[in-house]
């Protein structure tokens, strides 16, 4: 159902359906700039990697696939980490924009996939997904999840992260198309409707959500216009000063692997591992 262009980047034989008029295509290059420095991707990237390494310790020869993966930043760092396990790692997401930006970055043998998550076209294609902040933008969260477990081959593992606890939401979810926040609850209620079962649910960015919040809430937005309200969006999500990054960084960097031996009671973000069950 796939066929690739000239670029090497596989394509559906349907049209796909993208959202463009949700997301900058520009915004792409900002995002591609900040995977690698910014103290959130570098935190979530660690939080994450320490329960895929406990959950394949013992599998080899996988495949696997980022869907929703935007600029390829978890792929780069999965592949510098783990690529003796994976045979094949590929990236997938609806903008040949991000594709593009995401071929320099990426493992050099990744495949590159153009998808519709509500339309796939794989049925027991995968040993490994994952969706990292991307179903808290979808209307149709559980179609989606659905589509995966289609994808996964019987007994393979989803990795999903969302934005976490509807406390939190703040002008930034306005900005960002959010939809929703998840709960461990949630979660659970999710796997049962996509027919997946919840192996682990966890909550993260626990040490530095009250710094967050209050950065977030003591600005009052009532008043700002959308132009204005989109330009403080847009600031809160560029890379910190060196020395701030830094610091928050290692205040990040200091959940793991503490949050995966003690569970935080909440964190603004939370990860879920869900198996398609043998």
């Amino acid at each position: 159902m796939y066929v690739s262009n000239r670029q090497g980047i596989f394509q559906p034989t349907s049209p796909i359906h993208h959202e463009g008029e949700h997301y900058d295509e520009k915004a792409f290059k900002t995002l591609f700039e900040m995977q690698n420095t910014h103290f959130w991707y570098r935190g979530r990237h660690r939080f994450l990697m320490h329960s895929v390494s406990h959950y394949l310790s013992d599998k080899k020869g996988l495949c696997g696939i980022d869907l929703g993966g935007g600029c390829g930043g978890w792929l780069r760092f999965l592949g510098q980490r783990m690529r003796g396990r994976f045979d094949e790692l590929a990236l997938g997401d609806s903008s040949l924009t991000a594709l593009e930006l995401a071929k320099t970055v990426v493992p050099v043998d990744a495949s590159l996939y153009q998808i519709d998550l509500m339309d796939l076209h794989w049925e027991n294609r995968w040993d490994v997904v994952f969706l990292l902040d991307v179903i808290e933008h979808l209307p149709a969260d559980v179609g989606a999840l659905v589509q995966v477990r289609n994808a996964l081959k019987p007994g393979g593992l989803l990795f999903v992260t969302t934005p976490a606890l509807r406390f939190f939401w703040t002008y930034n979810d306005d900005f960002a198309h959010h939809l929703r926040r998840y709960s461990k609850h949630d979660y659970a209620v999710l796997a049962g409707k996509a027919g997946l079962r919840l192996l682990d649910a966890r909550y993260f960015m626990f040490f530095l959500s009250p710094f967050l919040w209050l950065s977030r809430t003591l600005k009052s937005t009532s008043s700002l216009s959308e132009e204005e309200r989109s330009k403080l969006a847009t600031k809160a999500h560029e890379v910190p000063f060196p020395v701030l990054n830094q610091a928050l960084a290692l205040t990040f960097a200091a959940e793991t692997p503490l949050g995966h031996w003690v569970p935080f009671p909440w964190g603004t973000s939370i990860l879920g591992v869900f198996q398609n069950p043998p």
